[in-house]
């Protein structure tokens, strides 16, 4: 079963991360424990035999394979290699869960589209789901080790009741080199066509948003195949694999606490990383170990989550899917068929503004203003001809290499703006006398009187307004 802890994380805390370290079932412990006790057994007898079986110069010989080996190890680029490859990893985990093909929308439209309160509409709207979920089923059955279990044989699909024996046969007379989970997909678009044919899918959009919902549920099926067919290149993962084993070979006679040599002034020179001559011989490397369980887990996830569809402890529950697929979607399509509780008018009915309740340990909520817009607060200029409106300029286009003033003062060329000109500014969108005059002029009559006290104002605006 998945291990869950979402709820213990739902909150920021102190400690709160800590609490998770003591959990054993799908915990790094449990994965690594085996390998991580074998370089602890290795490390020590390569320890004891230098401390106690070697003569002193084979200590000598040894301690020189040991910096070598120190050296050595650091040219490996582990972090990059194996950090990239747990990326990629971990991203083609996530794909294949939202590969995994639900029934929702497809039963929801089954329902709506495919009519008939008799035995004959009961029947076509659950064989068609039923179809859909056959199709799940025997691709998770060439995909999961957990339903392959469950359903080993045909006969068993038959027994669980996702196929009748009729049904088997034609399913198996039909002969080809590869998987047939896509049989029940072309069952359901046949049986939907006859549907429309006998009038029970009332036109022929509900049929075509039918098939495509169909068709999107296929796709999934398809993308779970082929997940499973197209894994990341091996040479890859034997890449990865070969670094890290590498690295922590060349570790287990690098990071020994060795003689130093000839000459030095301490009795003995520990290879520990970020150590020096004179310090401890502290007989455990615990750096080295931290390094182990690090790394070593770090590829422990890869190996875990590259195929979610085994018997990990955090590998996809399959069984449990198909159960709560086939449940859900029999009861949408036939219990629930046109089983609708009365309309009745909702608690906000005579209400302009609907406000639900909060209990006492979240008023405190309803207390906080309304997110409206990251510039609501914005705090504007005081002058107010910096909210004046102005016209954009009826002249001709300016080309694109126009400069703007400010841009001007730093060449030591004076170019007008390309969005408010001189010519322009004082075209404010303001009433004037002229627009007044002819309104009255309107309700007046005289017309041509006020035609010409309007033409006498613009041009002399225009000759006010030149530079």
């Amino acid at each position: 079963m998945t291990v869950s802890y979402t709820l213990k994380v739902a909150e920021a805390r102190f400690g709160g991360f800590s609490g998770l370290l003591l959990r054993w079932r799908g915990s790094i412990y449990k994965l690594l424990y085996k390998e991580f006790l074998l370089f602890i057994a290795l490390y020590a007898l390569l320890s004891v035999t230098y401390r106690l079986l070697l003569t002193q110069e084979q200590k000598r010989v040894y301690a020189q394979v040991a910096r070598y080996c120190n050296r050595s190890a650091d040219l490996i680029p582990l972090s990059f290699v194996l950090g990239f490859y747990v990326t990629m990893v971990v991203n083609r985990w996530w794909a294949q869960y939202t590969s995994i093909p639900l029934p929702d929308q497809l039963m929801c439209v089954i329902s709506a589209t495919v009519h008939g309160v008799d035995q004959r509409g009961r029947l076509l709207r659950r064989t068609l789901i039923r179809y859909a979920n056959l199709a799940s089923v025997l691709v998770l059955r060439s995909v999961s080790t957990r339903v392959l279990k469950r359903f080993p044989t045909m006969e068993h699909v038959v027994d669980a009741g996702f196929m009748s024996q009729e049904e088997r046969k034609k399913f198996e007379s039909l002969k080809s080199d590869f998987n047939k989970y896509w049989i029940p997909c072309v069952w359901f678009t046949n049986l939907a066509a006859q549907a429309r044919r006998d009038g029970r899918i009332r036109d022929d959009i509900a049929l075509c948003l039918l098939l495509e919902e169909l068709n999107k549920y296929r796709a999934k099926c398809s993308m779970l195949f082929h997940y499973d067919w197209i894994s990341i290149p091996l040479v890859y993962t034997q890449v990865v694999t070969i670094a890290v084993y590498s690295f922590f070979a060349l570790s287990l006679v690098g990071r020994q606490f060795v003689e130093p040599v000839a000459g030095a002034a301490t009795p003995r020179e520990p290879l520990e990383p970020g150590q020096a001559a004179g310090d401890l011989d502290m007989y455990v490397p615990l750096t080295t170990l931290l390094q182990f369980f690090f790394y070593a887990g770090w590829l422990k996830v890869a190996e875990q989550i590259i195929n979610p569809f085994g018997e990990d402890d955090d590998d996809f529950e399959t069984n449990q899917l198909i159960d709560r697929n086939l449940q859900v979607s029999l009861l949408s399509v036939d219990d629930m068929y046109q089983n609708l509780p009365p309309a009745e008018k909702d608690a906000y009915w005579d209400e302009d503004s609907a406000q639900p309740p909060y209990t006492v340990a979240t008023v405190a909520e309803s207390l906080r203003p309304s997110f409206l817009g990251s510039t609501f607060n914005l705090r504007m200029s005081d002058d107010p001809e910096q909210s004046l409106q102005v016209e954009a300029s009826p002249g001709p286009a300016r080309p694109v290499t126009a400069q703007t003033p400010l841009l001007g003062r730093f060449l030591g060329v004076g170019a007008p703006s390309p969005a408010i000109s001189l010519r322009n500014f004082g075209r404010i969108r303001a009433p004037r006398t002229p627009h007044l005059v002819r309104f009255r002029a309107e309700e007046g009559g005289d017309i041509e009187a006020a035609d010409r006290i309007e033409e006498e104002a613009s041009g002399s605006g225009d000759e006010t307004q030149e530079p």
